[in-house]
C-alpha cells in the first residue's frame, strides 16, 4: 500500500539544501515505516515561516495519518494537495481509503469514481467502484462494473459483491451462481456463505439457507453469524429445539440480536 500511496520523489541536482535534507530524511523514515516520526518532520517543514509549504507535504503527512489511523487529519492534508494537483489519481485514492475507515460511503464513492476517471481501464479501481454501488443499492451499475472487472481478474470477494448485485435485482439464480463460485475460488471465505445464507432465509428457502450455514459452520464452528441465521431458519422450519441451541449459542459468543428470539421462543423450551 505504500508503494501505491507514496508516489511523489525527492529530487534535487544541486547541493541539497537543509530543508530539502529534512525531507528526504521524512521520506526514508515513511519508507522505514516510522510514521510518527515522518509526519513530525513534514509538521516541522509544513509550519516553517520562511516558505510556503508545497502540496506534496500534506500528501505526505496524510499517508503518515493514515497509517497511524488519524483519518480525519488525512482527509485535511490530502484535500489540501487535490486542490494542487487535482489530477493525482493516488491522492483520490488515499482519501476514499479514508472515507472507507470513516464509513462515509457517499464521499468514498464519489473519489473512486474521480480516480476511475483519472486512470481508465484499471480493474481494481472498477471493482471498488462497484462494490460501493452494491453497497449504496445501486445494483445495475454495481452488477456492470463487477462484470466488467471479473474479465481482467476474478477472486470471492468480487463473486460475493455480484451475488449481492443480481440479488438487489431480484434475480436469485444468478446470485447463487456468484456465491457458490466465490467458495470455489476460496473455501474459507465466510461472507459467500453468510450473504447466499440470508440470501435464500429472505426468499423462505430455509433449507437450502441452512445448508450455507452448516458448511460455514464446519470451517468456523464458533461464527456467531450463521450460528444465529442458522437459528432463525429452523425457527421458520418448526424445528424450535435445535433452533435454541444455535441461538443460545450465537447469544453466548456475542451476537446479541439473538436475546429477542431467545426471549420469545426458547426458555419455556429449556425449563
Amino acid at each position: 500500500m505504500i508503494a501505491v500511496l507514496f508516489f511523489i520523489g525527492h529530487a534535487s541536482i544541486a547541493q541539497p539544501s537543509k530543508r530539502e535534507e529534512l525531507e528526504a530524511k521524512a521520506d526514508t523514515l515513511m519508507q522505514q515505516e516510522e510514521f510518527e516520526k515522518a509526519a513530525n518532520i513534514y509538521s516541522k517543514l509544513i509550519a516553517d515561516p520562511s516558505q510556503k509549504p508545497s502540496g506534496k507535504l500534506y500528501y505526505k503527512r496524510a499517508v503518515c495519518s493514515y497509517y497511524q489511523g488519524e483519518f480525519d487529519d488525512a482527509v485535511k492534508d490530502v484535500s489540501i494537495f487535490i486542490d494542487e494537483s487535482p489530477r493525482a489519481h493516488q491522492a483520490y485514492i488515499l482519501r476514499g481509503l479514508c472515507y472507507r475507515q470513516l464509513g462515509d460511503v457517499d464521499n468514498q464513492l464519489k473519489d473512486i469514481e474521480k480516480a476511475s476517471e483519472l486512470q481508465v481501464g484499471n480493474p481494481q479501481l472498477i471493482k471498488w467502484r462497484g462494490s460501493l454501488y452494491v453497497e449504496k443499492g445501486e445494483y445495475a451499475k454495481g452488477k456492470d462494473d463487477l462484470l466488467l472487472a471479473r474479465a481482467f481478474e476474478d477472486d470471492a470477494e468480487l463473486e460475493t459483491n455480484l451475488g449481492m448485485a443480481y440479488n438487489g435485482l431480484g434475480n436469485i439464480s444468478e446470485a447463487i451462481k456468484c456465491f457458490n463460485q466465490s467458495i470455489v475460488l476460496d473455501v474459507n471465505y465466510a461472507a459467500a456463505y453468510l450473504y447466499a445464507g440470508s440470501m435464500l432465509m429472505e426468499a423462505d428457502r430455509h433449507t437450502e439457507a441452512i445448508t450455507y450455514f452448516d458448511l460455514l459452520l464446519r470451517l468456523e464452528p464458533d461464527n456467531a453469524n450463521a450460528l444465529f441465521y442458522k437459528g432463525i431458519s429452523l425457527t421458520d422450519l418448526k424445528r424450535e429445539k435445535e433452533a435454541c441451541r444455535c441461538l443460545q449459542r450465537a447469544f453466548d459468543l456475542g451476537q446479541d440480536d439473538a436475546l429477542d428470539y431467545l426471549k420469545e421462543m426458547c426458555y419455556d423450551v429449556f425449563k
